[in-house]
């Protein structure tokens, strides 16, 4: 019988009752990793199991469970690379202070994860180690940057895995693969040993088959940590125990220069029954209890969005990593002094996308530019969160869809269809720029892939929004699923 299929309590409640050892759920998912890896290449490292750490099984829901860690997290002996050639060998003394709280409660890591080049990315095809296939279709992207945890859970390697999320790299994988994906508050959970990215942005979190386990993994990753001085103090919340469905009166607002197909004249197919799955869960909210309106905002704004986020985001990229310069470590590159030995190793290193990051941070940063660039982006941020805070002042949530459709093909152009389309695309970053709480869940199949729902909420009020995504899944059948190759070629 196999359990990595299953939902954490299930997995637990087998352990208990001695119908499977921890022993054959390594095994279980071992042999599944290896078969992932054949088909859609999810995974950096797959630990030989005489170096899998074993735990004792106990009351905590997740011991002897096994699990897989995105490959940006910083693992003690066990290589960390940030799908990039600049740290292919690198082996870090220290565990990141999540992975650190996923062990003490007695997790077992089985894998390192695919992702793009240090979190860079939203297509899973810039790691140093090759493209993630998406497991419901080869021919089609993960998303990214979690593009291999999001295929791991997925393809039931494990019931869930560590993400990062910095724009959408959680939620937009977890909606591509037809798994639930969460952000939660940012400075829930420490980032220490997570590899930064944009500081001001960048936030762990979890990819899942269900909102009951990323409630229950968060728990037990989250809390207070004096090495991050941007996370609090969470010990008073327990997002497991309040998980509820009573969402009766409660207010979700859904933008309508978003979710309106009349903004899209060129809309496709996929387009159209995408938001119209849409429409369907509008209505299940509202046969819940729930009152859901239709809001304006101003297109200036929502326009915005990504250009606001590639500044913000390059421009602390490049400082956060001024430190790779293959001196100190990384594998260090031929010159005949300190600039040539560090032009060179980011040369050979970096990716082209990791060098046109860097190049527009360095550019936005440089003194003449730092005010018509950088400073008036986070102004414009400041707009935008603005605005999102004056709707939760009246509604609980925000409830949109997640991107144009299903997973893109990997050899799909890209064509911006118009301005609103990429408002569509783009809008998850908001839930980075005011640090809110952000979910998304499965809601439906477009050309038989799935697509999902983002519900997003205000600071410090993740019981909230996981209640309310809570509710949704149980008026669907998709808790739990299992991707479904429709492209066997």
């Amino acid at each position: 019988m196999k359990y990595m299929n299953k939902g954490i309590v299930d997995i637990h409640n087998a352990l208990i009752n001695n119908e499977v050892t921890v022993e054959e759920l390594i095994n279980e998912s071992l042999e599944i990793s290896n078969n992932v890896q054949k088909d859609c290449n999810a995974f950096v490292t797959i630990l030989d199991k005489d170096k899998i750490k074993k735990s004792e099984v106990n009351d905590n829901l997740l011991s002897g469970i096994p699990y897989g860690v995105k490959d940006n997290y910083s693992t003690k002996g066990i290589l960390s690379t940030g799908s990039s050639n600049t740290l292919k060998d690198y082996v870090p003394f220290f565990d990141a202070t999540a992975i650190d709280n996923l062990s003490c409660n007695g997790a077992i890591m089985v894998n390192k994860t695919v992702l793009d080049e240090f979190g860079m990315g939203g297509t899973g095809t810039t790691g140093h180690t090759g493209k993630v296939l998406n497991p419901w279709d080869r021919s089609r992207m993960c998303a990214g940057s979690s593009s291999g945890s999001a295929c791991a859970v997925a393809s039931g390697v494990y019931p869930y895995a560590t993400g990062s999320d910095t724009g959408d790299s959680i939620r937009k994988p977890a909606a591509y693969c037809g798994i639930v994906g969460y952000k939660p508050t940012y400075g829930m959970i420490s980032r220490y040993g997570l590899f930064p990215f944009a500081s001001s942005l960048d936030t762990c979190g979890v990819l899942t088959r269900s909102v009951e386990d990323a409630a229950i993994v968060v728990d037990a990753m989250k809390g207070k940590d004096k090495k991050d001085m941007t996370s609090w103090d969470s010990s008073n919340i327990n997002l497991f125990k309040s998980l509820n469905s009573n969402v009766k009166n409660k207010k979700l607002c859904y933008v309508k220069e978003i979710c309106d197909i009349s903004m899209y004249p060129n809309a496709n197919d996929e387009l159209k029954t995408h938001l119209e799955n849409f429409k369907n869960v509008i209505e299940k909210c509202k046969k819940l209890g729930m009152n859901v309106e239709e809001v304006s905002v101003d297109k200036t704004l929502l326009r915005a969005v990504s250009s606001v986020y590639m500044v913000i985001s390059c421009a602390e990229a490049t400082s956060n990593m001024s430190n790779l310069t293959g001196i100190i470590f990384g594998p260090r590159a031929e010159g005949d002094n300190y600039i040539d030995m560090m032009k060179n190793y980011r040369t050979n290193g970096f990716s082209p996308l990791i060098k046109r990051r860097f190049i527009i941070g360095s550019y936005v940063l440089q003194a003449q530019n730092k005010n018509r660039y950088f400073y008036n982006a986070q102004r414009v941020r400041r707009l935008i969160v603005d605005k999102w805070n004056d709707l939760f002042k009246e509604y609980d949530a925000v409830i949109l869809p997640v991107g144009t459709g299903p997973a893109k093909k990997f050899d799909d152009k890209v064509e911006m269809i118009s301005d609103e389309y990429n408002i569509l695309d783009e809008h998850l970053q908001i839930g980075n720029f005011g640090g809110f709480p952000s979910i998304t869940i499965p809601d439906g199949f477009v050309n038989d892939l799935p697509v999902g729902v983002n519900i997003t909420g205000k600071c410090y009020d993740d019981s909230n929004v996981l209640n309310i995504a809570y509710a949704i899944e149980g008026t669907m059948n998709y808790k739990n699923q299992i991707a479904k190759e429709v492209n066997h070629e």
